[in-house]
């Protein structure tokens, strides 16, 4: 039997890995740490898609860590993320458990996975002034000199684009005091959803979202004077809902440019983890259509073996 530090369930959205993760930790007696960057915060649910009842399996709640630490309007990251997660891990393996790690925040995922070794980065108001009016073009044209960028997703917004410029001209100009990330040794579990249902998944999920109250939670959030800028900044749901909000889209537009902006999201997600595997990890897939008793079977055997 091979020796694993933890289990990692990941995919795209709507793919079912959080029912998964649930199933497989009652199995093992165990408890999910989440890696997902928007479920941290709190009173944020429909739209980041918490599915908290799915951490109840056959009458048992099964223990969750990293959702709902954080306040809304707040910027949790990837640095935080790392601190916390080794908090939540250790306490779990102190009452000998494996932990199941479970999310489809590849950022997240990978820099525990892999070990990044970060740094924290501080705000620097005065280079926030000099940035301050520019649009998100010019804020990418700047930030262009510091680094060649891969991923456009880093720098959707201006707040974005002025987080990342602040990072570099960091680097440049301070030593890096890197810390220590243990090395991990996972199994790691893709769930593989056809993309025709994934599709069909994340549509009929973003009705049922906005049935529950999608837009009266973005209201609420507003009326508690977080910024629509703020929300903005989540992206996905709190982007759109929050144009919806504030009169800047209609329903119909909100609804058509939020469902192509997910879809969108899942494919980048799955770009992310097809990478990942090309960076040396091995992801063991397993189809999202199987019944659960026969996906936590095959993980079983992947354990054992």
């Amino acid at each position: 039997m091979a020796y694993y530090d933890l289990i990692t369930i990941l995919g795209p959205t709507a793919s079912g890995k959080t029912s998964l993760a649930a199933a497989l930790a009652y199995e093992l007696d165990s408890e999910i740490i989440s890696a997902d960057s928007r479920q941290v915060y709190r009173q944020m649910d429909l739209g980041t898609g918490k599915d908290l009842a799915d951490y109840t399996v056959n009458g048992k709640q099964i223990p969750y860590h990293l959702i709902d630490i954080a306040e809304p309007g707040s910027k949790y990251n990837v640095f935080e993320y790392q601190g916390d997660f080794l908090k939540a891990y250790e306490s779990i393996k102190q009452k000998g458990k494996i932990p199941v790690l479970c999310g489809g925040t590849g950022l997240y995922l990978e820099s525990v996975l892999k070990g990044y070794k970060l740094i924290p980065v501080p705000e620097n108001p005065e280079l926030r002034e000099r940035l301050s009016g520019k649009s998100l073009d010019e804020l990418t044209e700047i930030l262009k000199k510091y680094k060649t960028l891969h991923n456009s997703t880093d720098v959707d917004t201006v707040k974005r684009a002025v987080r990342a410029i602040e990072i570099e001209e960091y680097y440049l100009k301070n030593e890096k005091d890197y810390r220590e990330f243990p090395s991990l040794n996972s199994l790691i579990i893709g769930v593989d959803i056809d993309r025709e249902l994934r599709r069909k998944k994340i549509t009929k999920r973003l009705r049922q979202r906005l049935d529950e109250g999608m837009v009266e939670e973005v209201r609420s959030l507003l009326e508690q004077g977080i910024s629509a800028d703020d929300l903005i900044y989540y992206g996905l749901e709190y982007k759109y809902l929050t144009l919806y909000a504030t009169g800047e889209l209609s329903f119909e537009e909100m609804f058509s440019q939020l469902e192509i902006a997910i879809h969108q999201f899942a494919k980048r997600q799955m770009t992310w983890f097809r990478g990942m595997e090309r960076r040396g990890f091995s992801i063991h897939w397993i189809n999202a259509e199987l019944p659960m008793e026969e996906k936590i079977n095959k993980i079983k055997m992947l354990i054992d073996r």
